[in-house]
């Protein structure tokens, strides 16, 4: 009953990592490419929406619940080493609460509240928004490839306890 449990949770979790590493990486390939091309204070102003539309249930659920799973799994492999996939859950978990949600709470975020304080029209706004690109970016594709690292690593997991 317990393993039927911890697989269900691990096949939870790459659909969680998964889910992340696709909203990580359109931003990276996509969103941000192209706000770049836009006029500096309709770049700020639909950034400014995103980040307050983005905190939302759906979001919260699927990017705070992973830091619980990766911590449930995580924890699980600590306690059980020797238990197959024990590596793998343990190198998803470390790849999601590290290069995800505290790369998130450590830099992207702040650099979301900078850019929530500036009026979109304003001279101060658009010499953010210069940085905030070549800021935030780097770490998204931080976020990206810790994602898709999360995703794997759990998918390796759950392929040997399954």
């Amino acid at each position: 009953m317990i393993d039927t449990l911890f697989s269900a949770l691990t096949f939870l979790a790459v659909i969680g990592s998964g889910l992340a590493a696709g909203l990580f990486f359109i931003f990276s390939n996509t969103i941000m490419a192209s706000f770049a091309r836009l006029p500096a204070a309709q770049g700020i102003a639909t950034m400014q929406q995103i980040n307050l539309t983005i905190i939302n249930p759906a979001f919260m659920a699927v990017f705070m619940g992973m830091v619980v799973l990766a911590l449930v799994l995580g924890g699980k492999a600590l306690l059980g080493w020797s238990e197959a996939g024990a590596g793998w859950l343990i190198a998803g978990a470390v790849a999601y609460v590290v290069g995800c949600f505290l790369v998130t709470i450590i830099f992207n975020v702040p650099l979301n509240d900078k850019l929530a304080a500036v009026d979109p029209s304003s001279a101060e706004g658009a010499a953010l928004w210069a940085t905030y690109l070549s800021d935030w970016l780097p770490w998204n594709h931080v976020r990206t490839v810790a994602s898709m690292i999360s995703l794997g690593a759990f998918a390796m997991a759950f392929a040997r306890t399954a």
